[in-house]
């Protein structure tokens, strides 16, 4: 028997496809039973080829959505992964301008952070507010979900940080890191604020990255990418102003960048940018190299140095954004959790 696809049923068969990703595999066991017939190679039936079956008729509209409702063994069921989806307990909608991704950390594995500059004062302090009450439910119902990790703001300058100061949290204890130019919160029944670059301790256990900068002036882009590091649960190790003009510095480090326990390694430089590329030829673990706007007129805000990272003749550099220590932090991160000696930290449970 065919069956007519009609322009209503393709749009509601469409619909439930872009539930599921198109290359998730349905089961061949569960298509022969609702087919009626012997199937031995249907392994890899994807959605996409159901709706090429319903579309030629070979396929009702029905049957089509059964097997979509089916799930692999230790799959979420579908109705549930929408739900997941669109409940409170993984995104809030916070006023009119903000829509809180409290589930981030577990599906992606990096808590989400906020990026401070262009939003107001009272703007930042409810967002803050916001993640370190759902971190603290979190906490009381077991849950995990980032216990003794720090949520963050970035590019918090001086007068920004003074404005939100004054905006007393409820839901946990604000630092500011003024050369970072970040804003730490550890989320706590207690709230207010203390004493300014109070230290967020890693975890120290095998999850240890170095970073590293050229001079002095790439200290705020380091520091951003260490703290962020740190308020996610890793080790962060410290080689500062050991650049290229100076190329004895960076190998009395070598021990260091060479240590077991190193599992990559952040490069933060600026000028001609150097300095991850001859990192990479002496070391055997990732570089991440991060391009700085540090320079004058022909470095063209950190363009040149970017570009020189990018043409590294020493493979395994990889190169984020100019000065986005944070982005350098978040893929260091991800990259441990790849190594098959990491563990999970509380912002995964």
């Amino acid at each position: 028997m065919r069956y007519r696809l009609t322009s209503s049923l393709r749009i509601g068969i469409r619909g439930l496809f872009d539930q599921r990703p198109s290359n998730a595999l349905v089961p061949a066991a569960s298509l022969a039973q609702h087919l009626g017939r012997h199937v031995t190679s249907m392994s890899s039936i994807t959605p996409a080829s159901i709706l090429r079956q319903v579309e030629s008729g070979d396929l009702s509209a029905s049957e089509a959505e059964k097997l979509l409702q089916e799930r692999a063994p230790g799959e979420v069921p579908l109705d549930q992964t929408i739900t997941a989806s669109h409940d409170g307990s993984s995104f809030e909608p916070l006023e009119s301008y903000a829509n809180l991704d409290h589930g981030r950390a577990r599906r992606t594995g990096f808590p989400e952070a906020v990026f401070a500059a262009g939003k107001t004062p009272g703007q930042i302090a409810a967002i803050l507010d916001s993640m370190a009450e759902n971190l603290n439910e979190s906490i009381v119902k077991g849950e995990g979900g980032g216990a003794g990790c720090a949520i963050l703001a970035t590019r918090v300058d001086e007068e920004l940080h003074e404005a939100v100061s004054k905006i007393s949290l409820k839901n946990g204890t604000m630092t500011y890191h003024k050369t970072a130019r970040m804003i730490s919160v550890v989320a706590s029944a207690e709230g207010g604020n203390v004493a300014d670059n109070r230290e967020i301790a890693g975890d120290g256990g095998q999850k240890k990255v170095i970073v590293a900068c050229a001079g002095t002036t790439d200290l705020p882009v380091a520091e951003e990418a260490a703290l962020t590091l740190e308020a996610a649960g890793c080790k962060a190790e410290r080689v500062y102003d050991v650049g290229v003009a100076g190329l004895h510095r960076i190998l009395r480090a070598l021990p260091k960048l060479r240590h077991a326990d190193v599992k990559a390694i952040i490069v933060c430089a600026g000028m001609d940018g150097a300095l991850p590329s001859v990192v990479a030829g002496l070391v055997e673990v990732p570089v991440i190299a991060v391009p700085t706007s540090v320079g004058y007129g022909a470095s063209f805000g950190g363009v040149s140095a970017m570009l020189t990272m990018l043409n590294s003749c020493a493979p395994g550099v990889g190169v984020v954004n100019i000065d986005n220590g944070f982005g350098a932090a978040a893929l260091a991160f991800k990259f441990l959790n790849c190594s098959p000696h990491s563990e999970k930290t509380p912002s995964q449970t």
